[in-house]
């Protein structure tokens, strides 16, 4: 029969070339990339699982997780949307066969085949836990092989990001996943971490050994009550040889205490390399399935030891659901053996009917009798706690969360069986930080565990503070540096005797306090040394006086000698710039002069006057006056002569005789 999908173009860009595998809530098809010209694979929802948003969410979020890896042994996805009612997400396509294929025609591995597969899927997983995903549903199923030999982990719908103990819980209320690859704590708590995708891997690594998974039973609740309850058994009771390094590597990867188990993929790849090169084992090729006698046709070696159960349908290798109700109140599919309808075993086999063996004891019928009793209330119990998750059980209300530390809001949501969306932090002046301001949905709403609360934490108050390295820098760059702070930035200047001109002195608040968005920051230019006033250094020596003036920074500089009545000989008698004329710039240059005397003055012609005149005349002139007298009272002749230049107070003698 057509697949009527095939043929269509989705979004305008992809269209749908040919089936190439179909699972229970979704079909692959090869398609071709009309933009880049390219073969693509397409994923598309199952038709009744398209309108349900726990499923929806679980598409979307495959796509996520996928995008945020980039590994070369992860199936890339490029995109994803919804189109003519097919949600659908595109990813690489990998041309070849899953580990299931693999294992379903050759039985088991050898320990080189099964390190050369287990390595790249351990690379692959390792990527994915270091961005903080854990893929949740690690199984033969989920492990690509590429006909080049290139091993890639694919289908991430089940994987969630890890938040708070860097733990995820189970999605939607509804546990999903292959039960027998499920850790126990995801079976006991609906928990996961890195370290049950440890657990998966090590299940799978047994199953590559053994050819079958190390658990089997009639019903899912069997084989989910041994991962439990029974410690995984060493592959070399199945396969006889297997070394013992092996066998312990085994069982440290599937512990059922998480704490015993490598911390995440890295840790196991490292562990695995160890025991590679304590048992010499050297690099294989991987295992693809091919051969020289022509395209599918594989040798059949290694076959299990003993009988193995056979595959589950390859139409339908896909997750198990225990338990749970879609968006539009219809019940999923529940494991084989929970529901109406005859029981299958976890491999899909419906087995035969029973035959009574003839001849058996009659207490051994009765104890088969009382068994069969306590299976029936066994599975009375069960019915009737499905019921009541199905009924009231799987529903919650959100706690109240507002006013309560990150740390306790996380604890309180996860007791309530919601998974917290981590956090979202803003500013808050009354809100201490790291409490909680608000929650989405609002306390008391009814929500589905496992549902994501999106928490809203306070940051504290909005506070920055200005680094005390900026002090000293160019104001500049200082103001290029507070650009990126939410302040108003002024500018103010200062004199400092130690910080050179246009450069930051301080600021104001200091540096280092804490402001407030907006507030206003000054920043102190320096303007270099405060003016220095120039000292009175008249009357001092040349030598004192420039010694003084140069303690304070002048420049001093000697200018021509003068003359002056209050200043001795060899003594500063004038300065500039003068003290009276206030501070000067430091540094500025001073000139002082030194006085030689007295000043000069011209001798007065006093030839011919009378002694008293001629005696006047001279006094006036600030000379001193000697006489002498001969016979008369008019100056005769005087020295020094007249006009000659002389000190002030110089004595002139004048000669009196006959006129």
């Amino acid at each position: 029969m057509t697949d009527p999908v095939v043929g269509l173009v989705l979004e305008g860009r992809y269209r749908l070339e040919e089936r190439v595998a179909r699972g229970g809530m979704s079909t692959v098809y090869a398609a071709t990339d009309l933009r880049l010209h390219k073969t693509v694979a397409v994923k598309v929802m199952a038709e009744h699982l398209a309108h349900d948003p726990t499923f929806v969410d679980r598409f979307t979020r495959e796509a996520r997780a996928a995008a945020m890896l980039s590994h070369a042994n992860v199936v890339g996805v490029s995109d994803q949307g919804s189109d003519q009612g097919l949600v659908f997400l595109v990813m690489e396509l990998v041309r070849g066969r899953t580990l299931r294929d693999l294992l379903s025609a050759r039985g088991r591995l050898t320990v080189a085949e099964a390190f050369a597969v287990l390595e790249p899927v351990l690379a692959g997983l390792t990527a994915a836990h270091r961005a903080g995903i854990v893929h949740r549903d690690i199984k033969p199923e989920n492990v690509l092989i590429g006909v080049d030999g290139v091993v890639k982990v694919a289908d991430f719908g089940l994987a969630r990001a890890v938040v708070g103990t860097g733990q995820t819980s189970q999605t939607g209320g509804v546990l999903i996943g292959t039960v027998a690859y499920l850790s126990p704590e995801q079976l006991e708590r609906g928990r996961a971490d890195a370290r049950s995708d440890i657990y998966a891997a090590g299940i799978v690594l047994y199953e590559m050994l053994t050819g079958q998974p190390p658990y089997g039973g009639d019903t899912p609740l069997a084989v989910a009550y041994q991962h439990v309850h029974h410690d995984v058994p060493a592959p070399s009771v199945e396969v006889p040889g297997l070394p013992w390094q092996v066998d312990e590597l085994v069982a440290r990867t599937t512990r059922r205490d998480p704490a015993g188990r490598p911390i995440d993929a890295g840790a196991f790849l490292a562990e695995l390399s160890d025991v590679r090169r304590d048992l010499g084992i050297d690099p294989v090729p991987v295992p693809t399935g091919q051969s020289t006698a022509g395209p599918g046709t594989l040798r059949p070696t290694n076959r299990p030891t003993r009988p193995r159960p056979s595959d589950r349908h390859p139409s339908n290798p896909g997750t198990e659901v225990l338990g749970g109700r879609n968006a539009r109140g219809g019940r999923t599919s529940m494991l084989p053996g929970m529901g109406a309808g005859p029981t299958t075993d976890v491999q899909g086999r419906r087995p035969g009917p029973a035959r009574p063996r003839p001849g058996v004891p009659d207490h051994i019928r009765k104890r088969r009798a009382r068994f069969a009793i306590a299976v029936v209330l066994l599975l009375a119990v069960t019915a009737g706690a499905i019921g009541w998750w199905f009924g009231e059980g799987r529903w919650t209300s959100t706690p109240e969360l507002v006013g309560t530390e990150q740390a306790a809001a996380l604890d309180l949501l996860r007791e309530a069986g919601l998974d917290p969306d981590c956090c979202e932090e803003v500013w808050s002046e009354d809100v201490p930080a790291g409490t909680v301001l608000s929650t989405e949905p609002a306390a008391g709403a009814e929500a589905i565990r496992g549902t994501d609360v999106r928490l809203v934490v306070s940051k504290g108050k909005e506070r920055y503070t200005v680094s005390p390295d900026l002090v000293g820098l160019p104001v500049e760059q200082v103001e290029t540096e507070l650009e990126d702070l939410p302040v108003q930035v002024t500018r103010g200047e200062d004199y400092d005797d130690e910080v050179p001109a246009g450069h930051v002195i301080r600021f104001d608040p200091a540096a280092g306090t804490e402001l407030k968005r907006d507030q206003v920051v000054t920043v102190v230019v320096s303007q270099g040394r405060a003016p220095v006033a120039v000292p009175d250094v008249t009357g001092q020596s040349p030598e004192q006086a420039t010694t003084n003036l140069e303690s304070l920074g002048f420049t001093v500089e000697r200018v021509g000698d003068g003359r002056s009545d209050a200043v001795d000989t060899g003594e500063v008698m004038a300065i500039d710039p003068a003290p009276a004329a206030g501070p000067v710039p430091f540094g500025s240059t001073v000139r002082i002069q030194v006085s030689a005397g007295l000043p000069l003055v011209a001798v007065p012609d006093v030839v011919g006057k009378s002694g008293d005149e001629a005696a006047q005349i001279l006094q006036a002139a600030g000379l001193q006056v000697e006489a002498t007298r001969f016979f008369g009272n008019s100056v005769l002749r005087q020295t020094p002569a007249a006009g000659e230049q002389v000190e002030r107070g110089t004595s002139v003698t004048i000669l009196l005789t006959f006129g």
